[in-house]
């Protein structure tokens, strides 16, 4: 794995997880305005609205270096509209560099071929 895919990589993984929490902070907010007069729906909204944006574009960038395939794709794009999704897109992306970084170890010392 070159050093820009791995960058693009660790960038969708470093906003996943905000993004997520953005999404669940949103959802709390949504139904205090309804059930008390407390209302952060509009601050709230725009964090959440820029950081989905960033996964989008993270995303996008990582699907095009990595050449996942559609259905790689389509998995991490829907895990960007889920309100947890985002925990489980960060845990599967570190384990895919940690095995990234595992297979190029043991390229260099010649213990697989691959």
């Amino acid at each position: 794995m070159d050093i820009k895919t791995a960058t693009a990589l660790r960038r969708l993984r470093l906003v996943s997880a905000p993004e997520a929490v953005s999404f669940l902070l949103l959802l709390v907010c949504s139904v205090l305005k309804r059930t008390t007069d407390f209302n952060a729906v509009p601050v709230m909204g725009g964090i959440h609205g820029l950081l989905f944006i960033l996964y989008v574009i993270f995303w996008a960038d990582a699907w095009n270096r990595t050449k996942w395939g559609p259905r790689t794709a389509a998995f991490y794009f829907v895990l960007s509209v889920l309100p947890t999704g985002g925990f489980f897109a960060e845990r599967k992306l570190r384990r895919e560099a940690e095995d990234a970084v595992i297979a190029a170890r043991a390229r260099r010392e010649g213990v697989v071929n691959a």
